[in-house]
Formats: structure tokens, C-alpha cells, sequence
């Protein structure tokens, strides 16, 4: 059957196009003509006499003054508009692609943007400006198909009819793919796919906000979509559906239910590599069997077509140096040679305690994670108080390090704080007052805000907080948090320290309060054992608590390994009833004015959670009843799993993870932790309990005198060499650079994904970060590609790349070998130390840190260094040089209490008071300012005793 050529459309302005050009253009004369006009006849000049004035500076600033100032300012912003206007007139008369971006202008030049380019309708179709958002190089020109109900059609007669039918009119739609593994889509992953640049999702967000899904649901906010609903895209998008404008949502979906677009033939595509990409370079995608064969000029490709056939196409390969291979990925990772393990485990299907990572439940549970982090973050320092010369501390292995990984992904640690600080912040402002507190029986954390549901409703919320539902819900605003002062609120009470995270509901996370149940809260379902660890590991390490005991009944044992000062176990409800009940008589109605007036030591108002995995009998629910007296509040909570007579709330939690409370409505993705992930925790705090430390390892590696690109890692990450890259892609690059050369042995494509991307990244968007790397990279002094993939397809750098964390190593074993340099060999590895490691690095990256030897060998390596010059420095009198060695080390390993009594020595014999109690004083300062508490090593307070005797009395009045 011939193949018809598709019908060639003559573009045409619309009247509705001139409308639109005429008005434009009467903007744009009216803002660069009119206004300038306006403010000489009514304001004057850009500089008035006021402002030209020397006397301005010390005088007394008047009314005029001010007016003056404030026509200037406008003048300014015309003066911007004038400008955005002739970058975006330039850009469309000349065709240049993307506008020159102005500093500064973001909005403004897109309004400019948008005139220009309508005004240009009016003198021609096609030139027009391109979108200031648009990052990628226009595809070449060729033949475009509108595939609207003609493909069944072939022949003369189709052709005839195409050309004599009016073209029906066609948008670009993108359904989104159902989760794949622990791989969620977001806007940002489509535009990069579709746009070319992940930074257009908000042209996504722009053109389907508040548009009703398939589902029913709308998209309200931009990190927030869900599988199955239909994007409209922008004109240029690709990878996409091709659909009539007027086809609904709901058919477009029964028309492309659940193919991903990379494998629907009614969809348009683009194949990695080809020239339709964007400008930089694609990586060469070729199966193994084909590279062994004499197929090295060309690459088969496959993309669909518009009639639902495939195409093949074959594209030129690159040449590089025959020592080394262009960089392909394989079809599957080889089995010989790979020693790296995905960041991530892969699901199982052996059920759903082990059948999804660590990412889909300790990732998930967003405010645990935080406390926990700063729980492990406290045994991390005690473990540094022990730490021997020589050695690093213990770091986790296996699924313990995938769990601390998992944690720092999912950490949400300015959430925890709003929380913590704005409940403070609350109770303070109510006492304050002389108001009695409301009872909070849930709230809803989200990036926006955070909403108190309460009862009885009350309008009269204090500042910041709104009220709104007629008072039912009070309100802080996320800007509002973040401003709050945390030292200012330190000594304040925390008033609902029940609050715990059931779930999740897709805009945030859902809290209720134990406490208000005033009862007790019967769980049942499947996963009631992951529910109630789940609540008892965030009731344990929550910040917005003060004293707390929580009590675990027939599960739980290991989790005082986390807590102990929060946590207990019992093997039954009858070794803990009696207690409760003799705790329990005279608690009285005054729990939450208590708390709030600084009564937080009353036992009335020291909260007590009972987590039971033991149904009760008859007559132990009877006693638990009487316990809570239903209607009087109590520093309470008892969630027993079972049928539980007489409970206030029953929990569900359902087969597919969801808990549903009957008395509140609920119904969230419930907030689980299954036994693998139980058991990854508990290794990992076992792992930050073992004091005696791993001996640091010593292998030499080759380090290049003469680098082509350094990665730099003793400070903020940077690589020195290349040439600049654009922000928006520099962070991922700077990291896969940090990764690769940190990893000499190389890492296949594949699990560098995993690594780089722990959440899921799709193979085209990985490969062609990988390809922009190798070009950013560049090459060698010999014309070496500095980025490669060797025979087994694992990535490595080339020869001439060096970290300085290798020619720091380098010179401390050089200074093994040579004690008259050592001082100078040691000097010259501690100049390389600019601060933390990786310092800066931006939240949710470098989270593969977590399962690797690079921060405990860094840490411990720098700290050993630091050490050992200052023994030689004080070895030879040189009590000054000892101090900056010392303190060169503190920069990076700043926790090594080891360090600072090192300093406590060095500063002591410069026989100088006045900086010893300098030094005692910023040590006593950062102990107990420290974000994971802890105090001091006693090691170091006897030292600080034996040094300066009075530092005591003089820091007691700031502890």
C-alpha cells in the first residue's frame, strides 16, 4: 500500500488573532510611549532635584522625598519593560530561539513575552516570539501530520478528501502512568520528558490548573498528580497523545488507558539521540550483541508513528578514541564485575512486609523520619566521643543503611518544626491570655499550612493564626512558621503532645490526638502490628513533646533500643493496668491549662501512651474504659488492638494500607512500618550503639599531579575545569560527577540511576543526563574522554580527574613516609579542608551518602590528620601553628570531641587565658545549641575542670 504523504495546511490569522494583535499592540504603545508621557507631565523627571541633592543623606527624609523615590522606582520598572520588550521583539523578528533572559525580570518579561508575540500575528504567522520558559533548540523543520480520523483512509481518494475537508483542530495531551515499582511521576519529570527541561513544569501546572480530571478531582497544587488524569501540553511538547481539542478528558483516557507513551503507536516520540533532542548530546543506546558486531557507524532506533507502525532509523555514532568506548548502555547489567547494589532494594513479590522498599514506608512516615534522624544523629556524636585514632565510627550495612537512606529522603524536618514551634507558639499566646486551650482532635501538616481542626469551634484565633470554617479550623500559614523565632519559644510548654501521624491524604499529613479521643481507640485489620510501631517510633522521637512515656504491650521490645527514656515493654495489659489505674484517679479537667502555664512537671499533665498489640478481655476492657472516662480529658492515650468495648474511635487499617477512623471521617494512606523495615531500624540504632569503632582503611590510589577536573568535596561540592552549566541541570551533574569520581571502580548506568535517583527515574531521562555530563566534562590533555564506559559498560572517569579528597589521603601517606615534611605535607592536606563535607549540599540529594564509606572515612580521616600535626606542632613549641592545625580540622569534622580537647591543650599552653575562655566558652555554646542535644563528652568537661576550674560558675547562668 503507497504511503500517503500528509496534507501540507496553510497556516492563517483568525479574526480572533487580530483582536488579539490589535489589542497587544495598544498595550505596548500605551506602556512605552504613554507612560514615559504621563510621568513627565505629571511626576517630572527620572532624577528630580530632591534626589540630585547631596544634603539627601544626612538631612531628614520628607514627604517629597519619599514621592520622588517612589517615581523613580516606576521609572525603573519602565525602563525594565522597555527593555524585556526589544529582547522579545529581537528574538521574534530574528528567529534566535530562546530570548536572551534580562536579569531580574522574570514576570515582566514573560508578560513582554506574551504582547510581542500576539503583536506579531498581525504582520506574520510564524514569527513569533518563543516562550521565555522554552529551554530547548527548536526541532527541525519537516512535515507535521494532524491525525484526527484519516488514517484509515488511503488513496487518491483520501488525499482529495484531505485536502477539501477543513482540518479539524488537535491539542497535546499526556496521560499520567500509573506508579511503576516506587517511581511516581511528577510535573517535573514530565516536562523534562515532553518540554525538554524539567524547570517548564509550571507552563504544565499553568494550563490544566483547576481543571476537572477523570477522576473528579482537580489540580490544585503543582507537586500533586495522580495516574490516569490527562495534561494538556504546550505546542511544542513531544512524547505525547495527539487528540481532537474538543474530546473529553474521560475518552482520551479509555482511548490511551494504561500505555506508556514511549510504546503507543498513536503517539508522537522522540528517540534519544537523534537531532530532533535538544542541543546537547544523547547517550548512544545499543544492545551488547549489536556492539560485537561491525555495526559501529550506525544505531538502530525505533520510534512510533503516527499510523501505529513502528520506524527504524539509523543514526551516526560519534567517534571517540579507540581506548575508549563510547558510552552505551547495556540491556542488562552484567553479572561479573558489579559490585554496587541499587541505592534501593528492588520489590520482592514475597508479600507486602517485604515486598516494597525502604522508601515506600520509612521515606513516607515524613515527620518520624525527622525525629528519628535526630535520635540517630544523637548517637552518631556519642559515638565520636569514643572514637579511637585510626578508626571511623561504625556505620550501618545492608538494609540498615538502605533505612537511613530512605530516612533522609523522606525527612521533613522544617514540617516537624512548624509543628513543634507553632503548637508552642499556640500555648504561650493562650496563656498569655488567661485562655483555656481547645481541644485539637486532629490536624493536617502540608507545604501551605498547618490546620488545627478544633472543638468547640472558636473564631477568636490568636496571632498568627487564622481562624476559618466559622472557627472549626485554625490556621498558620507555612511563611508565617518559618518565621517564627524556635529560641525565643525554647522554654515554652508543648500543650498537645499526643498528636501522632495516622496518614497521609496526597496534600499532606493527617494527625489526630490521642488524647482526645478521651477513651480508649480500638485498631483493628491486617497491619495493625505495622500501624502501632509506626505510632509508637513517632511518638518516641517527636519534637513537639516534652516528657512522655510510652508503654508497648506485646510488640515493641527492640524499639527501647531508639528511646529508652521514652519507651517500655510489658508482656501483657495485666503487669501495666494497675499502674494506670492508680495514675489515673485525680487527674481531674485541667490537663491542657497545666501545660500551658508551665506545669508540664505536674504527673496530672505528663502524658502516658499505652500501644497494645494484645486484644483485651472482657474484664481488662471493662477496667480500661473506667480508665478514660469518657468526656474528661486526661494526659492519656490507649490505642489496644481488637474489638475493644466501649472504644471512643475504631481504627481500620485495610487490606491495601489505608486506615479509616469511624468517628472522624478519615480515610488516609495509613502510616505503616512492616517488620523489614522494623528490622532495618532497630540494626541501624544497634549500629550507632557500637562504640568500639572500624579500622580506616588505607588503599593508595593514583593521583594525578596535572588534573584536567578536579571534584572538590573537603568544603561545597565543585568541579573545577569544565565550563559553567546552567543551574537548573548543574546540581544533578556536580553530584553524578561527586559520585563517579569517589568511586573509582565505576558503576553501571543502571545502578547510578538507582543511586542518583532513589524514588525512580525513567531510562530516557537518565541517559541523557549521563551524555550532557560526558560533553560537560569534555576531554583530556590527550583527547581522553574524562567521562566513559569501559567493556562491562560501568562508568568511570578518566585518568586525568582527581578529587581533592585523593590528594588529601596522598599526602598524609606521604607524610607516613617522610617525618622531616610531615609539618608541611600535613599543612598543605589541611588546606584543602573548606568545611563540611559536601557542605550545601541541597535537600534530597547526596542521600546515597547514608550506605557509603565516604562520610565516615572523610570525617575520620581529617579529624586523624588534624591530630597528629598538632602532636608535631607541640612537639616542637609551636603552640600557634598547633591551634590552626586544629582548627583547619574542626571545619569539616566539627563534632570529634577528640578535636576540641586537642584545641583545650594547644590554647591552654599559649599561656593565654583570655582565648582559653574564648575556646571553653564557644564549646559549651555549641553543646548546648547542638540540633541533636547531648551535652558534652564527660571526657571533655574533667578536661575543661582541669584547665580552667571556674568555667562552671561562669556558664551556669546560660545553660
Amino acid at each position: 500500500m503507497p504511503t500517503r504523504q500528509p496534507a501540507r495546511i496553510k497556516a492563517r490569522r483568525t479574526p480572533g488573532d487580530l483582536l488579539a494583535g490589535l489589542g497587544a499592540l495598544a498595550v505596548l504603545v500605551a506602556l512605552i510611549a504613554g507612560v514615559p508621557y504621563a510621568l513627565l507631565r505629571l511626576a517630572g523627571p527620572p532624577l528630580p532635584p530632591e534626589l540630585l541633592n547631596l544634603d539627601l543623606l544626612t538631612s531628614q527624609v520628607g514627604t517629597s522625598t519619599i514621592i520622588a523615590i517612589l517615581v523613580l522606582l516606576v521609572w525603573l520598572a519602565w525602563l525594565q519593560l522597555v527593555v524585556c520588550v526589544l529582547v522579545e521583539i529581537y528574538a521574534g523578528l530574528r528567529r534566535v530561539g530562546m530570548p536572551a533572559r534580562v536579569p531580574l525580570s522574570g514576570g515582566t518579561q514573560m508578560f513582554a513575552n506574551r504582547l510581542v508575540s500576539a503583536a506579531m500575528l498581525l504582520f506574520t504567522v510564524s514569527a513569533v516570539a518563543l516562550p521565555i520558559a522554552k529551554l530547548t533548540s527548536l526541532p527541525p523543520a519537516g512535515p507535521s501530520v494532524v491525525a484526527t480520523g484519516l488514517s484509515s483512509m488511503s488513496g487518491p481518494a483520501a488525499d482529495e478528501r484531505a485536502e477539501l475537508e477543513p482540518v479539524r483542530k488537535a491539542k497535546k495531551v499526556y496521560v499520567v502512568q500509573p506508579p511503576h515499582g516506587r517511581h511516581h511521576e511528577s510535573l517535573w519529570e514530565i516536562a523534562e520528558k515532553c518540554l525538554g527541561d524539567g524547570r517548564r513544569y509550571p507552563e504544565i501546572y499553568r494550563l490544566n490548573q483547576h481543571k476537572e480530571q477523570p477522576d473528579g478531582s482537580r489540580l490544585h497544587m503543582a507537586d500533586l498528580i495522580r495516574p490516569g488524569w490527562v495534561l494538556d501540553m504546550p505546542d511544542d511538547a513531544r512524547n505525547i497523545h495527539i487528540v481532537p481539542a474538543s474530546q473529553p478528558r474521560d475518552d482520551t483516557l479509555k482511548d490511551h488507558p494504561d500505555k506508556p507513551v514511549e510504546l503507543d503507536g498513536r503517539t508522537q516520540t522522540v528517540t534519544p539521540g537523534r537531532a530532533d533532542l535538544p542541543a546537547e548530546p544523547a547517550p548512544e543506546v545499543a544492545d551488547p550483541r549489536e556492539r560485537a558486531g561491525d555495526r559501529s557507524g550506525e544505531r538502530a532506533s525505533e520510534r512510533g508513528g503516527a499510523d501505529g507502525t513502528r520506524e527504524t532509523s539509523r543514526d551516526p555514532v560519534p567517534t571517540v578514541p579507540a581506548e575508549r568506548p563510547p558510552y552505551t548502555v547495556p540491556d542488562t547489567v552484567p553479572d561479573s564485575g558489579r559490585q554496587d547494589p541499587p541505592a534501593v532494594a528492588e520489590p520482592s513479590e514475597s508479600g507486602q512486609d517485604t515486598g516494597l522498599g525502604m522508601l515506600d514506608y520509612l521515606a513516607g512516615a515524613s515527620l518520624a523520619a525527622a525525629g528519628l534522624l535526630v535520635a540517630l544523629g544523637r548517637r552518631r556524636r556519642q559515638q565520636l566521643w569514643h572514637r579511637a585514632f585510626g578508626h571511623r565510627i561504625t556505620r550501618p550495612r545492608d538494609d540498615a543503611a538502605q533505612a537511613e537512606l530512605a530516612l533522609r529522603l523522606g525527612a521533613d524536618a522544617p514540617g516537624s518544626r512548624m509543628l513543634d514551634v507553632g503548637l508552642r507558639l499556640l500555648g504561650r499566646s493562650l496563656a498569655a491570655q488567661n485562655r483555656v486551650p481547645p481541644t485539637i482532635y486532629a490536624a493536617h501538616l502540608s507545604p501551605q499550612s498547618l490546620d488545627l481542626w478544633i472543638h468547640p469551634p472558636d473564631p477568636e484565633a490568636p496571632e498568627p493564626w487564622t481562624a476559618h470554617d466559622g472557627g472549626q479550623v485554625w490556621r498558620l500559614p507555612a511563611h508565617e512558621g518559618r518565621m517564627l523565632d524556635e529560641r525565643a519559644l525554647a522554654d515554652a510548654p508543648a500543650p498537645y503532645p499526643g498528636l501522632v501521624s495516622l496518614g497521609s491524604n496526597g496534600e499532606g499529613r493527617v494527625l489526630v490526638d490521642l488524647e482526645a479521643a478521651h477513651g480508649p481507640i480500638g485498631i483493628s485489620g491486617p497491619h495493625t502490628t505495622a500501624a502501632l510501631a509506626a505510632l509508637a517510633v513517632e511518638l518516641a522521637t517527636n519534637r513537639w513533646s516534652d516528657r512522655m512515656r510510652v508503654t508497648l504491650v506485646g510488640f515493641g521490645e527492640e524499639l527501647t533500643v531508639i528511646a529508652s527514656d521514652r519507651i517500655r515493654y510489658v508482656g501483657s495489659l495485666a503487669e501495666i493496668l494497675p499502674e494506670l489505674e492508680a495514675g489515673g484517679r485525680d487527674h481531674g479537667g485541667e490537663v491542657l491549662t497545666g501545660r500551658i502555664h508551665g506545669r508540664a512537671a505536674d504527673p496530672v499533665c505528663q502524658p502516658h501512651y499505652l500501644l497494645s498489640a494484645i486484644a483485651p478481655t472482657s474484664e481488662e476492657g471493662r477496667r480500661l474504659a473506667l480508665l478514660a472516662r469518657k468526656g474528661v480529658r486526661t494526659a492519656a492515650g490507649y490505642v489496644i488492638a481488637g474489638d475493644v468495648p466501649h472504644a471512643t474511635w475504631n481504627w481500620t487499617i485495610t487490606e491495601e494500607g489505608r486506615a479509616e477512623v469511624d468517628a472522624l471521617g478519615f480515610d488516609v494512606a495509613a502510616q505503616l512500618l512492616p517488620r523489614r523495615q522494623y528490622r532495618a531500624l532497630i540494626d541501624l540504632f544497634l549500629a550507632a550503639g557500637r562504640l568500639e569503632g572500624e579500622p580506616l582503611s588505607d588503599e593508595p590510589e593514583p593521583v594525578t599531579q596535572t588534573p584536567s577536573v578536579e571534584v572538590r568535596v573537603l568544603g561545597p561540592a565543585e568541579v573545577v575545569g569544565p565550563p559553567p552549566m546552567e543551574e537548573g541541570r548543574a546540581v544533578i551533574a556536580v553530584e553524578m560527577a561527586v559520585y563517579l569520581a569517589t568511586h573509582p571502580g565505576g558503576v553501571h548506568p543502571v545502578v547510578l540511576g538507582g543511586i542518583l535517583w532513589p524514588r525512580g527515574v525513567q531510562s530516557v531521562v537518565r541517559d541523557a543526563t549521563i551524555a550532557r555530563v560526558v560533553a560537560w566534562l569534555g576531554t583530556d590533555s590527550q583527547g581522553r574522554p574524562n567521562l566513559y564506559a569501559d567493556e562491562s559498560g560501568r562508568l568511570r572517569l578518566g585518568p586525568e580527574v582527581r578529587t581533592d579528597w585523593m590528594l588529601f589521603r596522598d599526602l598524609v601517606r606521604q607524610s607516613h613516609a617522610n617525618p622531616a615534611g610531615r609539618p608541611a605535607l600535613l599543612d598543605r592536606a589541611l588546606s584543602l579542608v573548606r568545611g563540611p563535607l559536601l557542605n550545601g549540599r541541597p535537600r534530597g540529594r547526596y542521600a546515597w551518602l547514608a550506605a557509603d564509606d565516604l562520610e565516615y572515612n572523610v570525617t575520620a580521616g581529617v579529624a586523624d590528620a588534624a591530630h597528629r600535626l598538632c602532636e608535631v606542632r607541640l612537639a616542637r613549641g609551636e603552640t600557634d601553628q598547633a591551634v590552626a592545625a586544629v582548627r583547619a580540622g574542626l571545619l569539616l569534622a566539627a563534632d570529634d570531641e577528640g578535636l576540641w580537647r586537642d584545641l583545650l591543650r594547644a590554647t591552654h599552653l599559649t599561656a593565654d587565658p583570655v582565648r582559653l575562655r574564648a575556646v571553653v566558652d564557644a564549646l559549651h555554646r555549641r553543646a548546648a545549641s547542638h540540633p541533636y542535644g547531648g551535652g558534652m563528652a564527660p571526657e571533655t568537661e574533667a578536661l575543661i575542670d582541669e584547665l580552667l576550674p571556674s568555667w562552671r560558675m561562669r556558664s551556669a547562668p546560660t545553660a
